[in-house]
């Protein structure tokens, strides 16, 4: 039974063109990140400058999320923003290959961040727009879990390859540019254009009262005070790039790193599909909560652990975390999202969670850097927990846009 519940062969035509275009992109962006923390602390930069690029790079992508779900909104076109950002990254990533400079992958890591920021509020409002509610966690599940495959075959691509070819990252990076030029194909000729439909125009929601001509409907009543809690945690998420700091610290050998990641991909890709599936049955707030939670455990053991068998043990761990947050806080937000504005909602969702990162990251980098692992990580684990705290007071939306205070998932 279960089983055929998780198939991804009765969900949409386009949930399953964009889940096959992330899982593309992701061997291509997995296969370069997982050994791009060790290349920028090779060329010169310390933690704190890798908090600083990451920070940035993610906080630009927010910002232009925020904006360009908005004006998808107003064109009712956003096949042509998904388009433009996935054809930006894919070109400007293998172009890291050929350069050994920190100022041109500063540059080439932001145009790959500019990619997705153009991309990512459109491309969650399609798969709004083209799913029922009741099957909305599925498919967000299924297109992480599609992206963390993707993000599990890359870096085991990788490792292979530095394998058979040692020293040859520069062919490496530059062999990423087919899987991205697949991506734009299958974009190009495969998605289908949605927009939003006058019934959901009129319907009541809690971003209705306020409007904006370039952020769309302005967040309000239990919508912002869902966005107050991702701020809260977001400043307990820094970048991942740290937890790969820290498992080399702890004596994880470079050319398993990207095996590293890898597992951690795969076990997400399993995890969010799972994780999807379950948000369309129980409570959404009370699954992010949990998975909040398990955060600041994973966190902690970071900060005091002492070998690479911790690191294994805590990196699989963390993927439960996905699991339990990544599909029912965008169904939340879809929920939120009842007036027709849906690549608006994810728009303020995306840039809360990006611009709290550059702080964040900045400060963890900080942190790391000045106090050492036990302070940096376990100030994340703090954070999270009272993110925890926060959400739990939230009067969760129901399937018709209503604020409820009753568990989210009675209204299945």
């Amino acid at each position: 039974m279960h089983g055929a519940i998780l198939m991804s062969d009765r969900l949409p035509h386009n949930v399953r063109i964009l889940g096959w275009a992330s899982f593309l992109n992701d061997i291509a962006s997995e296969a370069v990140y997982s050994i791009l923390p060790s290349f920028l602390l090779s060329i010169g930069i310390g933690k704190t400058g890798l908090g600083f690029l990451e920070g940035l790079a993610n906080s630009t992508s927010s910002l232009l999320k925020l904006f360009v779900g908005a004006w998808s909104d107003r064109m009712g076109h956003r096949k042509a923003f998904i388009v433009v950002g996935y054809a930006l990254t894919s070109l400007s990533r293998p172009i890291l290959g050929l350069v050994t400079s920190a100022i041109w992958v500063f540059g080439l890591r932001l145009t790959d961040r500019v990619g997705k920021g153009l991309r990512t509020a459109p491309r969650d409002a399609v798969i709004t727009e083209s799913t029922p509610d009741n099957m909305r966690g599925r498919a967000f599940g299924f297109h992480r879990s599609m992206d963390h495959l993707g993000a599990a075959i890359g870096p085991l691509l990788a490792a292979a390859f530095l394998f058979a070819f040692p020293g040859q990252l520069g062919w490496m990076i530059l062999l990423t540019i087919i899987p991205g030029l697949l991506v734009i194909v299958l974009i190009l000729f495969g998605l289908k254009n949605t927009s939003a439909s006058p019934r959901s125009l009129e319907a009541g929601s809690s971003m209705k009262s306020k409007r904006s001509p370039l952020f769309g409907s302005l967040p309000q009543g239990q919508f912002r005070y869902y966005l107050l809690a991702l701020t809260v945690f977001t400043f307990a998420n820094s970048t991942d790039a740290f937890l790969l700091v820290r498992a080399e610290e702890l004596g994880v050998g470079l050319v398993w790193l990207p095996v590293l990641w890898s597992m951690l991909a795969i076990l997400n890709s399993f995890g969010s599909r799972l994780g999807g599936w379950a948000s369309d049955r129980w409570s959404l707030r009370g699954m992010i909560v949990c998975g909040w939670l398990l955060y600041a455990v994973v966190y902690l053991g970071f900060g005091f652990a002492t070998s690479a068998g911790h690191v294994w043990i805590l990196f699989a761990v963390y993927a439960g975390f996905f699991a339990l947050t990544e599909a029912p806080e965008k169904k939340m937000v879809a929920r939120f999202a009842k007036t027709g504005e849906a690549g608006a909602a994810f728009g303020w969702f995306h840039t809360t969670l990006g611009l709290a990162n550059l702080p964040s990251s900045l400060l963890f980098g900080w942190l790391y850097q000045n106090f050492g692992a036990a302070v940096a990580f376990g100030s994340c684990a703090t954070a999270a927990l009272v993110a925890s705290i926060l959400l739990v007071s939230l009067r969760a939306p129901t399937n018709d846009g209503a604020v409820s205070n009753q568990s989210d998932v009675e209204a299945h």
